[in-house]
């Protein structure tokens, strides 16, 4: 319960409170629509008993004009109150998925190892659209519902005071039926969201993945684990149905005996003739405009219960620290010179695994450190460490003697160049993936990094050159292709710093020679580091860093390495037998 009232309060201030003028608009034209609805009810009394047998045309059609007029004040609240708020919810709801992709973006990367890229994709698209039932129509009518029922319930004690009170008992045990059932309906609500995350975000990975699973004929696997997820999701449903049926039938029960009772008291009443007849028919039209808002009032109580368990899942999303904390990181670094300092580094994943034991060194402006060693040794660690996509668990990485923990991440990665192992590609044109770093760079800038990088090479023997759309990761393109654009990329982002992840892990012969001249013109004056299993790629280096299971066990150049005959020696002399 303390959860729901933390939520409601999260919820009002931040989504019903800067709205409040549109809100208390919205309740105005539902007061509005409630008055003018109880005019018709009314009428009929002052029909029945006084204009009918008084046979007074004039009356009637005084009675009938404010029947019409309340008619149409009730239509036309009813429609802007639609037109009004249900477009400030849309208009909510895009601001609010916009909010929650910008949330996503300034996490850390290690937030994104342990989700599902689905997942995330459907609480950016689903769980923030709950708020409609909290701008929109839904506690609005809530509200006016409320209102409809107590002016209903005032004029049916002034009708019959004893038939009001037989009434108000089954309504009471009802609310009190609906009151428990939604308390056990937000947490499968809550669930819900989960369980249609992963459902919805498994097909996202299926697609994505299709050629593999093809490939290894795991088609009946997908189709197994995806079924299981859509029953899982079912027997969720089937616990909230069996909540909101309960709700359904004992309103159904409990409100028709209401009305089977008013019947026979009614009856009793007009035969001793302590009740008219005009009297009886106001009252039962009454008693529909209280009992039919509650009735509404639990659908609407399901609706919002779900909204709440989206927004529950949303506020907790919007509340995870970011990255770029500018209490933390508020050093800006107008100018990156490339000079980076390992001081007694040494990381670990959830202070549980450790995989880098205090490593130390100096990568000089414009120098070349290249990383080797076994694979799972902490290479990709250490250059996690210079993009600032992890932080070290002990010691400090020094930009320009800069702690790079202090430093607005902005600033830095503004300077900094990635050509990872796991080349992303968007599924536009090769202009549009070579342009994404610097979308306004001129024609001439980007002609340089396309002929720097060879990508003109391939790009000329499509019809349609760099308009040429790759699909989705790039797939109509080679391993080598794709690098390419990646490494085109990184020389139009003219960058200080440049870390190249296995960057000719996918290259054949051929276009390794022509990716190991554009890497010297994309190397040249920036300090880089590279990782590759190649060792040929990286015998000019400035030093060489071999890594085991998470320390530096050899430091040097190529020649001083072969010379010492050690772990390097082995790596150089393994690759040249095969």
């Amino acid at each position: 319960m303390e959860k729901t009232k933390v939520n409601f309060r999260w919820a009002f201030k931040e989504f019903i409170w800067p709205r409040r003028k549109i809100v208390s608009l919205g309740l105005l034209l539902i007061i509005i629509r409630s008055t003018a609805a109880l005019v018709l009810p009314y009428s009929s009394k002052n029909l029945i008993d006084e204009v009918i047998p008084a046979q007074d045309m004039v009356a009637l059609r005084l009675l009938i004009t404010a029947v019409c007029i309340a008619l149409l004040l009730q239509s036309v609240s009813s429609f802007s109150l639609t037109r009004i708020l249900s477009v400030e919810a849309q208009r909510l709801i895009s601001i609010l998925r916009a909010r929650v992709q910008q949330k996503l973006l300034a996490l850390p990367v290690s937030f994104f190892d342990n989700q599902k890229s689905g997942a995330l994709v459907s609480r950016v698209m689903t769980d923030v659209e709950g708020v409609r039932n909290l701008v929109g129509t839904g506690l609005v009518q809530l509200i006016g519902g409320s209102l409809t029922s107590v002016l209903s319930l005032v004029v049916l004690i002034k009708i019959n005071a004893t038939m009001t009170s037989f009434v108000l008992f089954p309504v009471v045990v009802f609310g009190f039926i609906a009151l428990k059932a939604f308390g056990y309906i937000r947490p499968i609500f809550r669930a819900r969201g989960k369980i249609n995350a992963e459902v919805k975000g498994r097909p996202t990975e299926t697609l994505n993945g299709v050629r593999v699973i093809k490939g290894f004929n795991a088609e009946a696997q997908e189709i197994r684990v995806f079924k299981k997820g859509v029953d899982q999701l079912f027997q969720n449903v089937k616990k909230s149905l069996t909540a909101t049926a309960l709700i359904t039938s004992s309103s159904t029960f409990l409100l028709g005996l209401a009305s089977a009772g008013i019947m026979g008291m009614g009856g009793y009443f007009i035969m001793q003739n302590t009740m008219t007849y005009g009297d009886f028919v106001s009252f039962t039209l009454f008693l529909g405009f209280m009992i039919a808002p509650i009735v509404q009032m639990s659908n609407i109580g399901s609706q919002l219960t779900e909204a709440f368990a989206g927004l529950d899942r949303t506020q907790e999303l919007l509340s995870l620290e970011e990255e770029n904390n500018p209490t933390i990181r508020s050093k800006k670094i107008k100018s990156v010179k490339g000079e980076v300092t390992f001081k007694n580094i040494s990381f670990s994943y959830d202070n549980q695994i450790e995989v880098l034991r205090d490593i130390n060194f100096f990568a000089p402006q414009g120098s070349v450190t290249a990383l080797v060693g076994s694979s799972g040794s902490g290479k990709s660690t250490i250059t996690g460490l210079v993009t600032a996509f992890s932080n070290p668990t002990l010691g400090q990485v020094l930009i320009d003697g800069i702690d790079l923990s202090t430093v607005d991440l902005s600033s830095y990665r503004s300077q900094l160049g990635v050509v990872l192992q796991d080349d992303f590609l968007y599924e536009g044109s090769i202009r549009e993936n070579i342009l994404f770093p610097r979308p306004n760079a001129s024609e001439a800038d980007l002609q340089s990094a396309v002929k720097g990088a060879y990508v003109d090479e391939f790009a000329d023997r499509f019809d349609l050159g760099l308009e040429t759309v790759i699909g989705e990761r790039g797939v109509k393109l080679s391993g080598g292709q794709k690098q390419r654009i990646s490494i085109a990329r990184a020389l139009l982002a003219n960058p200080k710093i440049i870390v190249l992840d296995e960057a000719t892990s996918n290259l054949d012969t051929e276009s390794e020679a022509f990716i190991q001249k554009s890497l010297g013109v994309l190397m040249h004056n920036r300090t880089t580091f590279v990782i590759a299993h190649r060792l040929s790629t990286i015998q000019k280096a400035d030093q060489i860093l071999v890594i085991e299971n998470g320390s530096i066990i050899e430091q040097g150049k190529h020649q001083e390495l072969i010379a010492a005959k050690g772990r390097y020696y082995e790596l150089h002399t393994y690759q040249s037998r095969i």
